[in-house]
């Protein structure tokens, strides 16, 4: 029974592939997530401005 080389045995194990792949996939996960609530989070900030303003303007009676 021949026995592997250390170097054979290093690029035929697979084990640390499948948490790099999961780390990978959270990483996008976390990516994609940031920009989603960051582009949400001025929307809502430019809609609460628009009505701060219209209440203003109402409340001064020029509208």
């Amino acid at each position: 029974m021949p026995k592997e080389s250390i170097l054979g045995q290093i690029a035929s194990d697979t084990s640390g592939a499948t948490a790099i792949e999961y780390g990978l996939i959270a990483a996008l996960i976390s990516v994609s997530a940031i920009t989603a609530m960051g582009s949400l989070g001025n929307t809502l900030t430019n809609t609460f401005t628009y009505v701060s303003n219209q209440m203003a303007t109402a409340q001064t009676g020029k509208l």
